[in-house]
């Protein structure tokens, strides 16, 4: 295959993170519009689904922030660089980007980030280490939300000549489709969860961390119980606590202490995201703090499932309230319970309703097609 375009793409680890799923969708959709592909990274589960045929992998110690290995990860950029003529340099994230910089000063050609977070900072030291994310030709924020922050935060750092916008993440809708799932597929995931067919379920997906606010979950869920005077449906708390260990053991603790242990399902990992939105009824994202994009809310909707998410971040860009899915107040268990007590006293057709409205709404905004052309239509500007 031969082209102009040449896009190498560096990413700390190709996990299955928003980050993540979106270098590897831009990946694989270079080579379909005639562009070379290529990939930096330390390794990942995402690897093994990579087509060798069409992306070059080339594996680098690209996720550490040791400044020796950065310093190293850039010499070995740079050859990458002139060895096979790339045209683009898109980085993914603080530690990379920092290697991408120093490489593409060198060697003259364009760097592009996108700005996945909003990335903590408490000193001039690690607002400066961030920044990294502003210093590219192309700044892509993956949500309004994002484009907000870097304008409040990084002003001083972007130069003027430097071009920022948004490019909203998009997921496969293809994959994410209530059709696909065929009853056999939920029956088996129903069965192997332990769960009831009669009752209703509640999911929260997500790692497990304070920010997600599974505390405050658990907490709403004590309140619909008081309310309604027994346990109507099943909470599931699926995500990984990724080595915090004693994270988990409070919230068993805290399920324990609200006598739900029952009710509440911690499950650790499930292969078929789809799938585990398509046997649930209502899909939480409770986030206490804000999500950058919060793919959860547009799976959920994809699936033609009710979405309750917090009111902050990315949530209110991509859910419209009380038409494709509902937002509570943030931090506020209360909120939280009010809401889901609401949508349990909906009518199936009302619900129905909500989950058509939901589809189209991600199909028509945030579609991985859409993400992709988009990205590849500001790499062709650039290089013109």
């Amino acid at each position: 295959m031969s082209s102009n375009l040449k896009v190498l793409q560096v990413i700390p680890k190709l996990g299955y993170g928003g980050a993540e799923t979106g270098c590897y969708d831009i990946a694989h959709y270079l080579p379909e519009n005639n562009c070379e592909s290529f990939i930096v990274t330390s390794g990942g589960e995402l690897i093994k689904f990579i087509n060798k045929d069409k992306v070059k992998l080339i594996r680098l110690p690209v996720h550490s922030k040791n400044p020796l290995l950065i310093l190293f990860n850039s010499i070995a950029i740079i050859f990458i660089i002139l060895f096979y003529n790339i045209s683009i340099v898109h980085a993914r994230s603080r530690a990379p980007a920092w290697s991408c910089l120093l490489a593409t000063k060198v060697t003259g050609r364009k760097f592009v980030t996108t700005f996945h977070g909003t990335y903590n900072f408490n000193s001039k030291i690690k607002r400066f280490y961030n920044s990294v994310m502003v210093k590219s030709n192309l700044i892509i924020a993956g949500s309004n939300f994002i484009f907000s922050h870097i304008k409040e935060n990084y002003s001083d750092y972007i130069n003027a000549k430097n071009k920022l916008l948004v490019i909203f993440r998009g997921i496969n809708v293809d994959y994410f489709d209530p059709t696909t799932k065929t009853e056999h597929e939920v029956n088996k995931l129903i069965k192997k969860w332990e769960i009831e067919e009669n009752k209703k379920i509640i999911l929260l997906p997500g790692r497990l961390t304070s920010w997600k606010g599974q505390e405050l979950f658990l907490e709403a869920i004590n309140l619909v119980n008081i309310q309604l005077g027994y346990e109507a449906f099943y909470v599931v708390i699926l995500g990984s606590e990724q080595g915090r260990d004693l994270y988990k053991k409070k919230l068993i603790r805290l399920s324990e202490q609200y006598r739900m242990t029952k009710q509440v399902k911690f499950i650790d990992h499930c292969k078929d995201m789809a799938l585990a939105y398509k046997i649930s009824d209502i899909i939480v994202s409770s986030s206490i703090e804000p999500e950058a994009f919060g793919r959860v809310a547009v799976e959920a909707q994809s699936m033609e499932k009710v979405i309750i998410a917090s009111n902050i971040g990315g949530s209110n860009e991509t859910i419209i309230d009380k038409k494709t899915g509902f937002l509570f107040e943030s931090g506020n268990p209360k909120s939280l319970s009010e809401t889901i007590l609401k949508i349990l006293n909906l009518d199936d057709t009302t619900l129905k309703i909500v989950g058509i409205e939901g589809r189209k709404n991600i199909v028509n905004k945030f579609n991985v097609e859409k993400m992709c052309f988009s990205t590849y239509s500001e790499y062709k500007k650039l290089i013109n």
